[in-house]
């Protein structure tokens, strides 16, 4: 057992060894941790990485990803002695911080702290959830656990108390944690910045608390064990371990948490250890040891045959399932949308937009069962509680809407969870501005290719009197500047359906639906211009031979238009866009884009934001009507005249930009 222990350091010692970058203490101090749930409980499938009944595990503290990628290689998933040899290469399978790949096993990005504990915990519900909705007395398809490794790093983020909070009011009994407490984080001892009791932390949260020796296998096992018995509680388990374990001089120290140990102490740790074997080296016993492909088929065999016996006995449910897991659409999905945008259509009226979004979610409800959502305590100004909704509780794990408390990260975090636990189609909401606090969330979700749906309101200094605290200027740059991340801005009820289908049929990248407080006007189209909104950006009004293009979005689109019936009366041409997702609107073609915008005449944008994200589709000479400093506290319709956003002002600019 001991050898087979130290496999797991000693691949670790010598790939950051190799890549003369990495944090090796943590895989050193948590071996045996590693190797009493991965050896005796975790339920995995190297064969099938995507086994749906597969228990998930999440390596919060991601520095320590060595040990990860170890045990991926050695239980026998797609990962090569060459793929560890090549760890932090440009390019390789085994990059310095995990990054979602289920093919081989990695079932969440993880690095910055604290968000793998809240990715968990979004697992955790997604498991609760699908099984008080699938799982029969006599047969239960949706029956695993959730575990976790994190450290001290983790727990010092605010996140984390955000998401285990959530996690002991709701019960989670089948999420299982590990705190590796080594005392040691990059700067040195945490004794001297964190000394909370953290088991008391965790009682007042409403876990089962278990203290283990961190490097006492049996122990460890015999916690586990008694953590799977309590189906009430979450468990967190503290282990005690010391950092870079077996290193003579550098266990228990900072030396050891993000630095190789260099030669010299590599070879000191291997006679320390009794480890007789060179870099990379590890013996047929002990990948017998580990191999988990046998096991894991066996264990993927009998779920199959317990899916089978499910399907003869409940038919629909476990159609419904399989749709869920395979994530397809419902059969009639696509016509039943075309029905309710056409109804959109016929009866756009003058509301703000978030009571827009409000209408699409009650149709989107009930023709999706896998939509589960909330806000982050601004539910009825989000306007996120459908007709059809219930709430999520203990009382009713099968709710469909989520109560996330004052938690904007926390719930963006657990919506990434949500997603990658696979079965679920997440959607959160806030406002606009506090995107801020939720950003880094937002951002792995994008860099995983997740397709969550993030709601946010309250667009513009339109919100009012709550003033420059509440009113987002920067936001909409910020998040159109991230990477494989749609943004969409409808300026009405039809805009805004679209725009839903959009990021509920998004398969690889997450979506912000940025709605209005303000009311906005219904905007009359064709059936062309409607089949157009998909695109992103198109011509609400077209002349032949325009003078200039004015371009707006969301709340701004009318005052573009009435600008424009202005602008008309002086023998001013003027082309309106209406540009709901200026990201997907990139997406087009040079030629589209050329047809909606042209390049030979003058463009004013009109958006009630920060003006940066423009200047990709702008001239020198063009300009935008947008807001560059922080809001007023006063009524949004002051402010709206305040800033500009009037009729006057668009035709002046207009003007000016053809007399220049």
């Amino acid at each position: 057992m001991s050898e087979s222990v130290n496999a797991l350091r000693f691949l670790s010692i010598d790939a950051v060894q190799k890549a003369n970058s990495g944090h090796p203490g943590m895989p050193m101090g948590m071996a045996e941790i590693a190797t009493a749930l991965w050896s005796n409980h975790l339920r995995h499938n190297p064969s099938n990485p995507r086994w749906f009944n597969r228990d998930r595990f999440v390596l919060s503290n991601g520095h320590g990803s060595m040990l990860l990628y170890s045990l991926l290689h050695l239980t026998g998933y797609n990962l090569t002695i060459e793929d560890i040899k090549d760890f932090r290469q440009l390019k390789s399978k085994t990059p310095g911080h995990p990054e979602y790949d289920i093919e081989i096993g990695v079932e969440t990005t993880t690095g910055p702290l604290g968000q793998g504990i809240a990715n968990g915990v979004g697992m955790a519900i997604s498991e609760k959830i699908l099984a008080a909705e699938f799982n029969e007395e006599d047969i239960k398809p949706v029956d695993h656990f959730t575990y976790v490794f994190l450290g001290d790093g983790c727990l010092m983020e605010g996140i984390s108390h955000e998401a285990c909070s959530f996690a002991g009011t709701h019960n989670l009994g089948k999420l299982i944690c590990f705190y590796d407490q080594n005392g040691i984080s990059i700067d040195g001892e945490i004794k001297h910045w964190f000394t909370d009791d953290s088991v008391k932390r965790f009682e007042s949260y409403g876990w089962q608390t278990i203290c283990v020796d961190g490097h006492n296998i049996e122990e460890i096992d015999k916690a586990i064990s008694e953590a799977k018995i309590e189906l009430n509680k979450p468990s967190m388990i503290f282990c005690k371990t010391t950092i870079g374990f077996g290193s003579p001089n550098k266990h228990g120290t900072a030396d050891v948490h993000g630095a190789p140990l260099g030669e010299e102490e590599i070879i000191k740790t291997r006679e320390s250890l009794n480890w007789k074997y060179e870099a990379f080296e590890i013996p047929q016993d002990i990948y017998n040891f580990w191999n988990a492909t046998e096991k894991g088929s066996a264990l993927n065999s009998d779920w199959d045959s317990l899916l089978k016996k499910y399907e003869e006995k409940y038919p629909e449910k476990s159609d419904e399932l399989q749709r869920r897991i395979k994530g397809l659409l419902p059969k009639n999905f696509n016509k039943n949308f075309e029905d309710f945008l056409s109804s959109c259509n016929s009866n756009n009226s003058s509301m703000a937009t978030r009571k827009a979004s409000k209408s699409c979610l009650d149709f989107f409800v009930q023709e999706l069962p896998e939509l589960v959502g909330g806000s982050a305590d601004l539910t009825p100004s989000n306007n996120t509680f459908s007709s059809s909704s219930s709430t999520f509780s203990n009382e009713n794990p099968a709710g469909n809407h989520i109560n996330y408390g004052v938690r904007e990260f926390g719930m963006s975090g657990i919506m990434n969870g949500m997603v990658l636990h696979g079965g679920i189609k997440p959607y959160g909401a806030t406002f606009l501005v506090f995107t801020d606090y939720a950003r880094n969330a937002v951002r792995l979700s994008a860099l995983m290719g997740l397709p969550n749906i993030f709601v946010y309101t309250h667009d513009s200094v339109a919100l009012g009197e709550d003033g420059p605290t509440h009113q987002p200027i920067e936001h909409m740059v910020t998040l159109r500047a991230t990477p494989n991340l749609n943004n969409w801005r409808p300026a009405d009820l039809v805009e805004a359906a679209v725009a839903w289908k959009e990021a509920i049929t998004s398969k690889e990248t997450p979506t912000c639906l940025i709605f209005s407080r303000q009311s906005t006007s219904p905007i009359s189209r064709t059936p062309k211009k409607i089949s157009m909104i998909s695109m992103g950006g198109y011509l609400l009004e077209e002349n032949d031979n325009p003078d200039i293009t004015i371009i707006a979005s969301g709340s701004e689109v009318q005052l573009a238009l009435d600008a424009a019936k202005d602008l008309k009366n002086d023998s001013v041409l003027a082309n309106v866009v209406s540009m709901p997702s200026l990201d997907i609107f990139l997406q087009q073609s040079k030629e589209f884009q050329n047809d909606v915008i042209n390049q030979d005449k003058p463009i004013l944008v009109v958006e009630c934001s920060h003006p940066n994200s423009w200047y990709r589709i702008l001239n020198r000479d063009d300009k935008v009507i947008g807001v560059e400093g922080f809001g007023e506290s006063a009524p949004g319709s002051e402010l709206l005249e305040h800033f500009g956003f009037n009729k006057a002002n668009v035709v002046n600019t207009a003007k000016s930009l053809l007399n220049d």
